[in-house]
């Protein structure tokens, strides 16, 4: 939201992130620390077994000195030398026991990398018990011999008993190796699909087939080297250096399908999708995934001075990459598509920045390995049905100086000492990004082709900003695109675009739409949340939509059902929220000091809109699910809607997954529950502070 707001039309006065917010190999064959433990139990159990041997030993010769009492004297074998005997026999079972011990657990069962699941046994009471409690009863066995077996007959059947015991002893170990095994293969991450070794990083299974050796010298550790990336799962991991349009192919599959559709309700990507304005798109952002935002992530922005991709980067250092890359691999999956579709959602817009295609001197951003992460994302909504809209959310310079372009501070995109060389780069990069989406395998399924996202034209020239929008319109047209071509409204308000941009077919208006970054719309009851998303953005959207009175197509490309700015890092890293009258922008147009909650007074707060939605009351979610239903009717008067954004790790009033979860949201996205039609409730019940 920008200064100059209108009670009809969100203008964002923002300041936060996105609107102002807005193989693995074996260890070293060392002793696990289990090893020492189970070996100690053994030696005394089998020094046990020797007391009562010797116990056993001296009974037997109290025997026989009372007999001799009664009987001729024979000569007798030297007591002394028997039991040293069988300590020696003992002592040479304990080492040939400790030995074959090792082996089991360093050879054989490492070498097939099994070794290192045997961690689970370490110091585990409940295992060293059963492994007392057998050798128990074996001990009551030999205790109950008869005394007029020879010794040397007992002592070989001691030599049993102890084999029998460690054989016990190696069967147990091995079996509850394979149940901590299999325990471990069951687990399941909710946010990625991929098989994982011990460590946690994905198996990586599908390079065993492949030869290190068919990499070239020159492409070991880049980008191209699938032996570099830290999660392969559904990749082509063969290695390739082809490009188009200069931007590598890596990780794709030459084949694909497009006969899937996301539900009954719509067609199968391979087949036209008809009007927009008849069948308006129903979707959801993957905001904070290739391009990220505090709000959405905050634990990646938990250090001090980081309030942006740029100083992420900066701080994280030679860190970046594995650090980034990891996020990449587990904060989207393929079962994020999978319950997109089964939400009855229908597309999904894949924010990117430019990093992902190319860097410049002093960039810190981490270059191309997103690109990959956004090549697969397309393939598994494809195999779900479900359409694209690409989103360059960050553009060279910054289009906005939000910090969800890569850098908060100034703009330096058409503007400033760099303005035009940044121009002229987005301009290359759509060049780029323009044939490479021209392939066979993307028309049917790229629906929405994004220019520039939240140019912020209440700072930049209304007239560059057009002029470069028409360029970049008329480059990626030449170069193949056929799908509709969006660029953002800019915040001057929707119908001031009536008469700009015409005669560029299948250019489409893109407006996103929020209550809570305005001042004055903010402090609107619950009730009248509802009503002006009824009717005031329900009349934009149709005024907007018709080239009589607004530009003509137009997309909702972002909104949600959050009625505060209280998430934590949403209007930047650190700053407070207009609710509470903390937010401290430095700004004075934009600054807000006193409470802007509805009522107006100390009491705002924040603390229950942060709350776990579990601690909601029915009348709250009821209002919720109707506030976002009700913005559903109203920017279906247009070409559609896409929620921002999918997935936080705590804003649940700004995650569609939490939403979902909590019965805030219709269970499937073409089924609401309200539409504006009927009469919202009054909600006098819920109070106006939270």
């Amino acid at each position: 939201m920008a200064p100059g707001e209108s009670p009809r039309r969100k203008t964002r006065e923002r300041s936060h992130p996105h609107h102002e917010r807005r193989r693995s190999q074996p260890q070293s064959p060392k002793k696990p620390a289990h090893e020492s433990t189970t070996s100690q139990s053994s030696s005394q159990a089998l020094s046990a077994d020797s007391l009562a041997r010797l116990n056993l030993l001296n009974q037997h010769e109290r025997a026989r000195a009372r007999a001799e009492e009664t009987t001729p004297k024979k000569p007798r074998r030297k007591r002394h030398r028997e039991v040293v005997d069988e300590k020696i026999v003992v002592e040479r079972s304990r080492r040939q026991h400790k030995r074959k011990k090792r082996r089991v657990v360093s050879g054989a069962l490492l070498e097939e990398g099994e070794g290192p699941r045997l961690k689970g046994l370490r110091g585990g009471h409940k295992n060293n018990d059963e492994h007392s409690s057998g050798k128990k009863k074996k001990k009551q066995r030999l205790c109950g011999l008869p005394f007029e077996l020879h010794l040397g007959v007992e002592l070989t059947f001691v030599k049993v008993i102890i084999g029998g015991v460690l054989l016990v002893l190696i069967i147990i170990i091995v079996a509850v190796a394979v149940v901590v095994s299999k325990k471990k293969g069951s687990k399941s991450d909710s946010s990625s699909n991929a098989s994982t070794n011990d460590s946690g990083k994905p198996s990586n299974s599908n390079l065993d087939g492949i030869s290190q050796s068919d990499i070239p010298v020159a492409a070991k550790g880049t980008d191209l080297d699938p032996f570099s990336w830290y999660d392969t799962t559904d990749f082509n991991v063969t290695y390739t250096n082809e490009t188009v349009g200069g931007l590598p192919i890596m990780g794709l599959n030459s084949e694909w399908d497009d006969s899937k559709s996301a539900n009954g309700n719509v067609p199968p990507i391979g087949k036209p999708w008809g009007s927009y304005s008849e069948t308006p798109a129903r979707g959801v952002n993957l905001g904070g995934w290739l391009s990220l935002e505090p709000f959405i992530t905050p634990s990646l922005f938990n250090k001090n001075g980081v309030i942006d991709e740029w100083t992420l980067t900066t701080y994280l250092g030679n860190q970046a990459k594995p650090t980034l890359e990891q996020h990449y691999a587990t904060f989207v999956s393929e079962q994020t598509f999978i319950d997109i579709a089964n939400a009855g959602l229908d597309h999904v817009r894949i924010p990117f920045s430019y990093w992902a295609v190319k860097t410049y001197d002093g960039d810190p951003y981490v270059f191309r390995t997103s690109w990959r992460y956004l090549l697969r994302a397309i393939e598994w909504a494809r195999k779900h049905g479900l359409r694209i809209n690409l989103d360059v959310h960050g553009l060279p310079g910054s289009q906005n100086g939000w910090n969800h372009s890569g850098r908060q501070g100034s703009i330096g995109w058409l503007n400033g000492t760099d303005g035009a060389l940044n121009g002229q780069r987005s301009l290359d990069l759509h060049d780029q990004l323009s044939k490479f989406f021209a392939q066979d395998r993307y028309k049917n399924i790229i629906s929405f082709y994004g220019l520039a996202n939240e140019p912020k034209m209440t700072v930049l020239q209304p007239s560059d900003v057009i002029a470069w929008t028409s360029s970049a319109y008329t480059l990626v047209r030449k170069n193949g695109i056929n799908a509709n071509v969006v660029f953002g409204d800019g915040f001057g308000g929707l119908l001031n675009w009536k008469g700009k941009l015409t005669g560029l077919s299948g250019l489409v208006l893109d407006a996103h739409q929020y209550v809570i970054f305005n001042r004055d719309q903010i402090s609107f009851n619950h009730s009248a949340k509802i009503d002006y998303a009824c009717r005031g953005w329900s009349d934009q959207a149709s005024l907007s939509s018709n080239t009589a009175t607004g530009f003509g197509p137009t997309l909702f490309a972002e909104w949600s059902q959050a009625d505060t700015d209280c998430a934590p890092n949403l209007n930047n890293v650190g700053l407070g929220s207009r609710w509470e009258g903390k937010f401290l922008s430095g700004d004075p147009q934009t600054q807000v000091l006193s409470p802007g909650c509805p009522a107006k007074s100390a009491s705002c707060s924040c603390s229950s809109a942060n709350a776990d939605p579990s601690t909601y009351s029915s009348a709250y979610k009821e209002f919720l699910q109707m506030f976002a239903e009700a913005q559903m009717h109203s920017f279906e008067k247009g070409w559609g809607w896409f929620y921002w954004t999918w997935k936080t790790e705590s804003a649940a009033q700004w995650s569609y997954q939490a939403g979902l979860k909590a019965g805030i949201l219709p269970a499937k996205a073409y089924e609401p529950k309200f539409k504006c039609e009927g009469s919202a409730p009054s909600f006098d019940g819920l109070p106006e502070t939270y």
